[in-house]
């Protein structure tokens, strides 16, 4: 195996940072997962939602700068998070095929050398953060209380997808605060929706260390749920829906969307129907402008935008093989 190919992550191969980038900027890279950049923009787009929401509201133009602040901060604050989580789960790490060739338990990277790493991550995050206002940037501070205590969870409970979906939809309580310098229902409600729609998609993707997990002693839904995964899952993006739905105030849409979810959920395999999830607000908008009579504005053109670039990039990822079916036995999958 060449020094090249023995650099790789199992899981994540033919990428830009394999081809493009310095060799000694690939393991750091890596670590910081930019080798394979949807977790990132998993982050990003509930605070583009929260952005689009408020804007809405308030009656005004979505703020470009919150736009692109938010952009830098997800994709900082993410490989900050996975450096966390790779220096936490480093010997763990190495007892799971998927996972020990990562940076760290494959020695590319020190964990000295890690933590200087994170440091420099987190302090961009920093520089984005105080860019807004007082009572924004303490409810970013408040996350790293989360995004702390995460790695840990899954050696104690079989709920650590919980701790990920507190996490990872913290940006669904910035972009409201960053206009109206507080926190509302509306937010709140989008923050509990984008927690059920986190905890839907990390079991899918749980599902590929199930067998790992079970021998090394990790908890997760995966393990938990087993054979019901599908059903649950439902339950979960169902609820995604109706709360999303109810922050854009639309309650005339949450009935609808139980029906249109249903019938979904028995025509897709699991890991489109994480994907799908993201139409959810660009639906509440749209039906409420046309149960309510309300104009299209600007504001929610551009909020509209915003979440459909979300869409688009998941949507990508939406080919992948269903993890939790797994092929059939023509060798394609469900």
């Amino acid at each position: 195996m060449t020094g090249a190919a023995a650099g790789r992550v199992a899981d994540s191969t033919g990428n830009w940072v394999d081809s493009l980038a310095p060799a000694w900027t690939r393991p750091y890279l890596r670590l910081a997962r930019l080798d394979r950049p949807i977790g990132s923009w998993l982050l990003l787009v509930p605070c583009w939602w929260s952005a689009g929401l408020a804007a809405v509201s308030a009656h005004e133009n979505v703020n470009v700068w919150h736009v692109v602040l938010f952009f830098i901060g997800a994709f900082a604050m993410r490989g900050a998070g996975c450096t966390w989580n790779d220096i936490v789960d480093r010997d763990l790490d190495a007892m799971v095929e998927r996972t020990r060739s990562r940076p760290i338990p494959s020695g590319q990277v020190s964990v000295t050398a890690a933590f200087a790493f994170l440091t420099l991550q987190a302090l961009i995050g920093l520089a984005v953060l105080v860019q807004f206002n007082g009572f924004t940037i303490l409810t970013g501070m408040a996350s790293l209380a989360v995004v702390a205590i995460y790695p840990f969870m899954k050696r104690v409970t079989y709920w650590p997808q919980i701790a990920l979906g507190l996490a990872f939809s913290w940006g669904a309580l910035m972009g409201w605060p960053a206009v109206f310098g507080r926190l509302d229902w509306p937010a709140l409600l989008l923050y509990a929706g984008a927690i059920a729609w986190v905890i839907g998609y990390d079991t899918i993707y749980a599902h590929q260390d199930r067998e790992d997990d079970a021998l090394i002693g990790i908890k997760s839904t995966a393990l938990l749920f087993s054979a019901r995964t599908k059903p649950i899952l439902a339950a979960f993006y169902t609820l995604a829906v109706a709360l999303i739905a109810l922050a854009y105030q639309i309650v005339a849409v949450s009935f609808a969307s139980y029906i249109v979810w249903f019938w979904l959920i028995t025509q897709y395999a699991p890991s489109n129907l994480a994907s799908f999830t993201f139409l959810t607000p660009v639906s509440g908008v749209l039906f409420g402008a046309a149960l309510l009579g309300e104009p299209v504005n600007p504001q929610i053109t551009l909020a509209l935008l915003l979440i459909g670039g979300g869409i688009y990039l998941v949507n990508r990822k939406s080919a992948q093989r269903d993890v939790i079916t797994g092929p059939t036995r023509s060798g394609e999958t469900r």
